[in-house]
């Protein structure tokens, strides 16, 4: 069965070519059909697509189409150009072109009154193209184009702004931290090459799956998923490679909602799971990245307690949910990680979305401290913000908390300290709730906090911003931005209850459906003996069968019903101090000013990485490359050679003096040295 996978990578490459090379001469009307046109054939492509994998006989998964040509032979090593299908990209792939395409129409409507429209859409085509081409990628070298083409887009959007210095700054920060990552990423390559001779899945997996667990030693194994996972923190913004994406904020809200929500950020979590095969025989990386995840998670979401700006809010929670799946991946419950990738990717891109709705309505505006009372100017933009913020906090029954439950059962049942990463993570819950509903109750309760905001029908704003014209006073935005938030609404309700656990009496279809992925080629003695402690017989393929009742089940409601306390108490504080009582957070802030205003500064993390690494490597650029190799050498060298020349010149010059009695008596000298030198060698 060929289902022409490469065509969906396709159709945004060509609506990107086309707006991009001829967008200028095109009305905006022109530049959106191509723009979502290409995204929602890619849609309609992936469902089918879809559609007859749900048909494929089991033997016939993955599903693999490759040219009739390798695309790199080099003495006996050969890379195709290959596109592969299995449950994991056909999942990633749903949703990066379903959200993906949701955000194009929203865009339409937020960007309608923004210059440079079609070099918008045609860099938010081009970002389509290449993070598809990452997810069905056959082989890590074609991941690999894919994942710097995202880099690159993501420079492209981030910058969008390319007039304000901060954003072009902004850009190049993302470009340059996420270069550390693939470099890494890079190295790691390298090392499948050397030792298996091979990048593409099929046969590094199948040879990997003949080797042992690297229990008592690092092995090759072991520094190849370490430096993987080095990649994975620079594109999933992780501890120490996070820095770029709060600073991303500077591009258009449609940009941090497809990029920062539902797709490159993903794209590490994406490439850990896909390597299981690798991580499950490197332990000592999979706890290095569940402590990586577990630290990111918290470190982030203390940050978001105290953030004033509406996006950074979002921005320091995607941090934080981000942890959330590198934990799952680190205690190898890599269905859990992705469960979580796919609902994340519903409310967050809801979030992002709604916030930019706000931002619109209020003409530019960011800052929640001039926001509130909005609920009832905004009505559409409320709910569906408040369904995703119920969603993230993981209230049930809302997408959001049967992922985020799910990571942690799965990180206290992993042995022997599983404890301490569900501790971590739960109280992580907490704070998620608490500035999550600080956010709602900031921006869409109380009184209104700025004066040129004070009439919903009269009222100005006090610049026009992105998407506002002044005079309109706070309004809801269009339909064509609020049908996507409605519809992701729905997603953030009902996106999850694909994966209900047995526990609260469901089968857990999403993780039974990527089962045949994780345990194909994982260590089959640990497998077994995780099976049989989990209480699950037979075959993974015939999981659909009854099994003995788990003895864990009441401890996973145990702990499912502290999880949801935690969510409900962080949620109540946020409530008491941000709309009961809003003058409590100015008394807690003058007891502990030393600890707000560090989480206020985002504990220096910033100006650290620029007294100790970037001010250094500018003035080393400066002072040795430029004054001492730059001016002192290579400019120098050939200054001076200048002037020698121009010296030699001026004493030739000198000669000609158009004097007769001047020219003869040269000939005369030069006569003499010829017929001395003659002389002289006869003698000889």
């Amino acid at each position: 069965m060929n289902l022409r996978l490469w065509l969906i990578p396709l159709l945004p490459l060509l609506g990107g070519i086309i707006n991009g090379l001829f967008g200028r001469l095109f009305s905006k009307r022109v530049v959106t059909a191509v723009a979502l046109a290409s995204t929602a054939a890619a849609f309609a492509m992936a469902l089918y697509v879809a559609a007859n994998f749900a048909s494929m006989p089991a033997d016939q998964i993955p599903h693999a189409e490759t040219l009739s040509f390798p695309w790199i032979s080099i003495t006996g090593f050969e890379v195709d150009f290959a596109f592969f299908l299995d449950q994991l990209s056909l999942i990633m792939l749903l949703v990066v072109t379903g959200v993906g395409f949701l955000i194009h129409i929203y865009s339409a409507g937020y960007m309608a009154d923004e210059e440079g429209y079609y070099r918008f859409f045609s860099y938010l085509n081009l970002f389509m193209f290449f993070m598809l081409t990452l997810v069905l990628a056959a082989n890590y070298l074609l991941m690999f184009v894919g994942w710097e083409g995202v880099g690159l887009a993501s420079y492209l959007l981030i910058g969008f702004y390319f007039q304000k210095q901060s954003a072009a700054n902004a850009g190049k920060k993302a470009f340059i931290t996420n270069r550390i990552g693939d470099f890494a990423f890079l190295l790691g390559m390298f090392l499948l090459i050397k030792t298996f001779g091979s990048v593409d899945y099929l046969q590094v997996f199948h040879q990997v799956s003949a080797m042992g667990v690297e229990h008592a030693h690092a092995g090759i194994l072991t520094w190849t998923a370490l430096l993987m996972m080095i990649g994975a923190t620079g594109k999933s913004a992780q501890i120490p490679l996070y820095v770029w994406l709060p600073d991303a904020m500077e591009g258009p809200t449609p940009v941090s909602a497809l990029i920062h929500a539902a797709t490159m950020v993903t794209a590490g979590i994406y490439m850990v799971a896909r390597s299981s095969a690798i991580f499950d025989r490197a332990p000592i990386a999979l706890t290095v990245v569940a402590i990586l995840g577990a630290l990111t998670a918290f470190f982030a979401a203390t940050i978001g307690l105290v953030q004033t700006d509406i996006k950074r809010v979002l921005a320091y929670s995607t941090i934080s949910q981000l942890g959330y799946m590198f934990m799952a991946c680190g205690v190898a419950a890599y269905s859990a990680a992705i469960f979580h990738l796919m609902t994340h990717a519903f409310f967050k891109a809801l979030l992002f979305l709604a916030a930019g709705s706000v931002i619109h309505a209020l003409g530019g505006e960011q800052d929640m401290r001039n926001m509130g009372g909005l609920k009832d100017a905004i009505p559409y933009t409320f709910w569906t913000m408040a369904i995703a913020t119920l969603a993230i906090s993981g209230i049930p029954p809302l997408a959001g908390f049967f992922s985020k439950d799910e990571i942690l059962w799965q990180a206290f049942s992993s042995k022997p300290t599983g404890w301490i990463f569900w501790l971590i993570g739960l109280i992580t819950a907490g704070m998620t709730a608490f500035y999550m509903f600080r956010l709602l109750f900031m921006t869409f309760f109380g009184e209104r906090r700025a004066p040129q905001y004070a009439d919903t029908h009269q009222g100005h704003a006090a610049a026009a911003g992105h998407g506002h014209k002044p005079g309109h006073g706070v309004h809801e935005s269009p339909w064509i931005m609020l049908g996507p938030l409605v519809i992701l609404a729905f997603l953030s309700v009902a996106g999850g209850w694909v994966g209900v656990p047995k526990a609260l009496g469901g089968q857990n279809h999403f993780e039974q459906f990527l089962a045949p992925v994780f345990e194909q080629y994982a260590p089959h003695d640990e497998r077994r003996l995780a099976e049989a402690e989990a209480g699950v017989v037979g075959p993974a393929a015939n999981r659909n069968e009854p099994v003995p009742e788990n003895p864990e089940s009441a401890t996973e409601l145990i702990m499912t019903g502290v999880s949801v306390l935690v969510a409900l108490t962080g949620a109540f504080f946020a409530w008491l101090f941000y709309y009961k009582r809003p003058e409590l957070p100015q008394r807690i802030v003058q007891h502990a000013r030393g600890l707000y205003t560090t989480l206020l500064n985002k504990y220096y993390v910033d100006e650290f990485y620029g007294a100790t690494l970037t001010q250094p490597i500018m003035r080393g650029a400066t002072d040795v490359l430029w004054r001492g190799v730059d001016v002192g050498i290579i400019d120098a060298s050939v200054n001076e050679a200048a002037t020698a020349s121009q010296e030699v010149s001026r004493g030739v010059r000198r000669m000609q003096s158009g004097n007769l009695r001047s020219y003869a008596g040269w000939v005369a000298f030069g006569a003499a040295l010829v017929i001395g030198y003659m002389i002289w060698t006869g003698i000889r």
